[in-house]
């Protein structure tokens, strides 16, 4: 993970990515065995981190204050698991929640939340 910052209007910025010894891996490295999923994996990715980060994320007219975006699309937009695994994440957290974490403990739950939704892609 990049180093986050923090932009004026309340929200946390990031960039996450998985590499190897070859490089970043796509989408596809880490999806289920049998093949991917007929979804975009940030479609599986999104519910993962929210779920990871339950408590945290601030809720905001009913919807959670998350955002991820894919930092460079697939070469063939028809096989969307096969973009980098390289991604923005922008989140508003629970004000209450995070007041008493240092910037490093919030970074660090941030990427073992990410992280284990990352794992999970593998799971059919």
């Amino acid at each position: 993970m990049g180093r986050p910052s923090d932009a004026p209007d309340g929200w946390w910025l990031a960039v996450i990515w998985v590499t190897d010894a070859d490089g970043v891996v796509s989408f596809r490295d880490v999806g289920p065995a049998a093949g991917p999923p007929p979804e975009p994996p940030l479609a599986r990715l999104g519910p993962g981190v929210s779920g990871a980060l339950s408590g945290f994320i601030l809720e905001d007219a009913g919807r959670l204050q998350m955002r991820l975006g894919l930092i460079a699309p697939p070469d063939d937009p028809t096989r969307p698991w096969r973009a980098p695994l390289a991604i923005r994440a922008a989140f508003r957290f629970e004000p209450a929640r995070v007041a008493t974490m240092r910037p490093n403990e919030l970074a660090e739950t941030v990427l073992t939340g990410v992280a284990r939704a990352i794992e999970g892609l593998h799971r059919p």
